[in-house]
């Protein structure tokens, strides 16, 4: 396997990013069914959500010699987006690559694969989505591997520049050109929320508010 390193991409605009930063995946999740990568792909730490402009990394096998060198390329705002390539035995992030990502100041990191070291990615405060632990470590080689290509990650395909949302329900990658619209969506329909639910503790019935006992009622003939 050969090395393909490609230019940085642009960032998704930050006033785009603050505005997804608030968004939450599961709101989405209500309207849109692409873009959400495997549920197993969850975060080491608790509660964090995170948003940022993605940079890819094909990482083969046990080999993570071109992820090292992408940590060097890192910029303020990015997510690192790693594709372990059907890996899921060696952990390529752990303590020392968390750290480094953050110094370069990536805002979070995604392994299709596992990563090890869960209690140094928590002091590191580096908010990390994976597979899961391995205590199995890639070295470095230097093989192969692809920075800033078109990868897989969690069966979503992603490309650099992509806009990619994190929070404790998963883990949303949004073409740039799609971002705002589906953040402005989400974040009217989170506004309304609170009247829901002041309305349920008002006594209000769920299926009533949804629509769903109107459906069924007229499904019956009863509407």
């Amino acid at each position: 396997m050969s090395f393909v390193i490609n230019p940085m991409p642009a960032q998704v605009p930050a006033s785009i990013i603050a505005k997804l930063s608030k968004v939450e995946t599961a709101t989405v999740g209500h309207t849109r069914n692409w873009g959400f990568m495997h549920r197993a792909i969850q975060g080491v730490i608790q509660g964090r959500r995170a948003a940022g402009t993605a940079v890819t990394v094909q990482c083969p096998g046990q080999d993570s010699a071109i992820l090292h060198h992408a940590l060097g390329m890192l910029r303020p705002g990015d997510v690192l987006v790693v594709d372990r390539m059907g890996d899921d035995r060696h952990a390529c992030v752990g303590g020392g690559v968390a750290l480094a990502a953050k110094l370069a100041g990536c805002v979070a990191a995604v392994v299709d694969g596992p990563c090890t070291d869960f209690s140094e990615l928590r002091m590191h405060d580096f908010p990390v989505w994976c597979r899961g632990p391995s205590p199995i470590t890639t070295r470095v080689y230097a093989f192969g591997g692809s920075i800033n290509a078109v990868v897989g990650c969690g069966g979503v395909p992603v490309r650099p520049g992509d806009a990619v949302v994190l929070d404790e329900s998963g883990v949303l990658v949004l073409p740039p050109e799609e971002a705002e619209a589906v953040a402005d969506a989400a974040l009217a329909r989170q506004a309304r929320e609170a009247d829901t639910w002041a309305k349920l503790r008002a006594g209000a019935k769920i299926g009533d508010l949804s629509g769903a006992s109107a459906k069924i009622l007229a499904a019956m003939g009863k509407g």
